[in-house]
């Protein structure tokens, strides 16, 4: 997520600056085949231009605001992962108690260790969760054409997951879970899945053991159903592409947009006098460039688990809630709280 309130010029060009190059050299050429060959068949009138421009403008702005859709349910999503898990954190300690249980009543360690089991198990399935929705996609953009690859892992590195440690899950599933358990769920194609149900089997056994009522136990159970919808909600968004059919028809009428737009354009600033036709250069390259980023901008949007700037921050988040758990535990070393970098907040 980016963070600073307006971009600057440095970090638009980073980011797309280097289509400048290509526009201006198709802008000059089109204008020297103008200017040495003086035929008039290349001109294109002004008015079909206009057309191809508002619709093309038009459906970039559905493809970007259908994008902006998508990244925002799943900021909603994982707000609603922070409040359910502040609930859980919450209710385990204040629900598994001894007041249920007066035949063979557990210690006061006892209890805390239980409540530490289901507290750090709950912060190793976010972390998990974290790590299972930064796996590539097809279609995402570290998974396309090598140029277009080793342009991400740039992009990561810059502004995205490559400025944050992320060596999280081997690392945090044995400091929360322990050795045993993590060796049971590691190897579990979808991991968060497992330890959700563990955490149900633990509900069912506290049960038995009357540290928990009936009711206490439906209510927990039903937080961690709530973590289930959570789960596949995010699966969801990660899983099922914003369709291919209106993204990729989307750059295709851009590109036909800007591959005419200098035929009309050097006809028109010919009228100003001998040298106009040159001027129609950097008006071309501008308003090509400026398509081009609203294309790119809506592009960058429609994924928000791909481990780029424009990522929901699920590291922060995460971090965000063990701290939140930690303190409910009473516990004082905690860790830090996520940063940005470079403006970036992951």
């Amino acid at each position: 997520m980016f963070i600073q309130k307006n971009f600057t010029l440095k970090t638009i060009m980073n980011f797309a600056g280097f289509h400048l190059i290509w526009l201006i050299a198709w802008a000059v050429l089109v204008t020297l085949l103008h200017e040495f060959t003086h035929t008039e068949w290349l001109h294109i009138p002004w008015l079909p231009l206009s057309i191809i421009a508002t619709a093309v403008a038009f459906y970039i702005g559905f493809k970007n605001n259908s994008a902006y859709d998508r990244l925002w349910e799943a900021r909603k999503i994982w707000g609603a992962i922070v409040n359910s898990s502040r609930m859980w954190g919450s209710n385990v300690k204040n629900y598994v108690t001894n007041q249920f249980n007066d035949a063979t009543p557990v210690s006061d360690q006892e209890l805390k260790a239980i409540h530490q089991n289901l507290l750090y198990r709950h912060i190793a399935w976010l972390y998990t969760l974290r790590s299972q929705l930064l796996i590539p996609a097809p279609w995402e953009h570290i998974s396309q054409s090598k140029h277009i690859r080793q342009q991400t892992e740039r992009r990561r590195k810059r502004f995205g997951i490559g400025l944050f440690d992320d060596g999280l899950i081997e690392d945090q599933l044995s400091a929360l879970l322990g050795n045993q358990e993590m060796d049971a769920v590691i190897n579990y194609q979808n991991t968060a899945t497992q330890l959700i149900d563990r955490q149900g089997q633990v509900l069912r056994e506290l049960r038995a053991k009357n540290l928990i009522d009936d009711f206490r136990h439906m209510e927990l159970q039903k937080i961690l159903n709530d973590f289930y919808t959570q789960q596949g909600q995010c699966e969801r968004i990660k899983k099922f592409p914003f369709p291919r059919q209106y993204g990729g028809v989307s750059v295709i009428f851009v590109g036909v947009f800007i591959f005419l737009l200098p035929f009309g354009l050097v006809s028109e600033f010919e009228k100003i006098g001998a040298y106009g036709a040159w001027l129609s250069v950097p008006f071309t390259a501008l308003i090509s460039w400026i398509y081009l980023v609203m294309e790119l901008v809506g592009d960058y949007s429609e994924n928000p688990f791909e481990g780029m700037g424009n990522d929901i921050p699920m590291l922060a988040l995460c971090r965000t809630i063990e701290i939140d758990l930690r303190e409910m535990l009473g516990e004082t070393e905690l860790p830090p709280a996520i940063e940005a970098k470079n403006g970036v907040l992951m």
